[in-house]
């Protein structure tokens, strides 16, 4: 009776080592008939490209985010009358605030009035005027700013 048990045992391994067995080789041989070595060859292969993608990828948004920083990330227009009370130039005068991610840029001024029109520009580092700026260039710079941290 033990005899008949252990060979019950012995045969119930015998066909899960087989089960087993058909399984490598349907995967060992793939879908496609081709072997295993081949397949991860062909994943390593689209690893690497991938790797190569990315690193392509995070070099161009550097470029991109450096040439970003540089650009008008900010403008604002104030207008108003340079000649207060005679009525001359209404309030079609104004100041212009064109500035980068880093406060660098330029203010442009137009001085408007009946018979002439005069354009101003004034380079700004920071923030700040290199020259000294009009009140309004002032309040356009600053609203300029506002813009930036909003």
């Amino acid at each position: 009776m033990l005899i008949g048990i252990l060979i019950g045992l012995v045969a119930i391994v015998a066909l899960g080592l087989i089960r087993l067995e058909v399984k490598l080789r349907r995967l060992c041989r793939g879908a496609q008939g081709k072997d295993l070595e081949a397949s991860m060859n062909k994943m390593h292969d689209g690893i690497e490209s991938l790797q190569k993608f990315e690193t392509e990828s995070k070099s161009y948004f550097k470029n991109v985010e450096r040439r970003l920083r540089r650009s008008a990330q900010a403008v604002d227009v104030v207008k108003f009358n340079a000649f207060k009370g005679d009525g001359l130039g209404g309030n079609q005068s104004f100041a212009a605030a064109i500035l980068d991610e880093d406060g660098n840029g330029a203010v442009i001024s137009s001085l408007y009035s009946r018979d002439r029109v005069s354009v101003f520009s004034k380079p700004i580092k920071r923030f700040a005027g290199e020259i000294e700026l009009s009140q309004e260039e002032t309040d356009a710079v600053s609203r300029a700013k506002a813009k930036l941290s909003a």
